[in-house]
């Protein structure tokens, strides 16, 4: 399933900073970056409840936000793109 995740950390402390940067890395680590606070993450269940996990244990809820929006197997159909971010397969290998 296609999961778009994305967040709102409070960075006006240091703190806040460490945490943006650690919810970014974790992001990474399970999908690709599409803007600065969003990422595509294909996943299966586990997967994403690991990674909710993870976030949540990452963030501070009083001052942070992260969301999660499922747009299942069937995606490809749900997402659009205009201007010049083109976009990619997320189901195919990155050459690095």
């Amino acid at each position: 399933m296609l999961v778009l995740v994305t967040y709102d950390v409070e960075t006006v402390s240091p703190k806040g900073q460490m945490r943006l940067r650690k919810v970014a890395k974790a992001c990474m680590n399970y999908g690709q970056r599409v803007q600065n606070s969003v990422f595509e993450c294909v996943l299966d269940y586990s997967q994403f409840v690991r990674l909710k996990l993870e976030l949540k244990g990452l963030m501070d809820e009083k001052h942070d936000s992260i969301r999660f929006y499922n747009l299942g197997n069937n995606y490809n159909t749900k997402v659009e793109t205009l201007g010049i971010k083109h976009g990619f397969n997320v189901e195919e290998e990155l050459i690095i």
